[in-house]
């Protein structure tokens, strides 16, 4: 089976416009099916972000991902008006929506999300703090072509680091530096504490041993029989 047959329908289409148009920015497809699975997780009436649309290869996969449901929203932007046509001659579901213009811009504009893929200088490069502003608390930034390695342009990677470190070092998010493709950060932003609360964590140590306490005898009852 070829790597095309392996690919679901739509996700196919758009890597063959990529291909006939020359486009060369498309995502891999190991960031590809990370999108889509991402986008299966967001939850009810949610919404996701792409910034850099591109031919539609991306957005492809985060469509592929969402399935059948009718209840995300999702928003693309894209620079280019030339190949935002591209992306727009293909037949989309009726909750993506175009947005035209730089993402670092654009972004401020569009509310909160819970999952953004920055794919485009403006937003990733460019303003990051205005696409971190975008994230809802517990959502998810997807960022690729993070290897540095494969990048010749001195500074594109002196960039490139610069994203890395503002990512790593924020202390509002939890990152995961993924090596494999082009190199990938998934960044989740942490929920904030409810001020109404007791200021106990749930999951605290306290109550976890507590809770466990019935199921470590049952445990060290049966470690015993076994020696025994």
């Amino acid at each position: 089976m070829t790597e095309s047959e392996e690919l679901p329908e739509i996700v196919a289409a758009a890597y063959e416009r990529a291909v006939g148009t020359g486009f060369l920015f498309a995502c891999e497809v190991d960031v590809g099916r990370l999108l889509a699975t991402w986008a299966a997780a967001v939850p009810d009436g949610g919404r996701i972000l792409e910034i850099g649309t591109g031919v539609g290869v991306g957005l492809a996969w985060l469509v592929h991902g969402l399935g059948a449901r009718g209840d995300v929203e999702v928003v693309t932007v894209e620079l280019d008006d030339a190949i935002q046509q591209v992306a727009l001659s293909a037949p989309w579901p009726p909750w993506v929506r175009f947005e035209s213009g730089d993402g670092a811009e654009v972004v401020g504009r569009l509310g909160q999300f819970d999952l953004i893929f920055p794919d485009a200088p403006g937003g990733k490069i460019l303003k990051l703090r205005r696409t971190l502003a975008a994230l809802r608390p517990g959502g998810t930034l997807i960022v690729d072509d993070m290897d540095l390695s494969r990048h010749e342009d001195e500074p594109l990677r002196s960039a490139l680091a610069v994203v890395r470190a503002r990512l790593v070092e924020n202390t509002e998010l939890v990152c995961a530096e993924l090596g494999f493709s082009s190199g990938v950060i998934v960044a989740v932003k942490r929920r904030r504490s409810d001020p109404r609360g007791s200021g106990r964590v749930p999951g605290s140590p306290r109550l976890v041993r507590r809770s466990l306490r019935p199921y470590d005898e049952r445990m060290l009852k049966s470690l015993a029989q076994t020696r025994s």
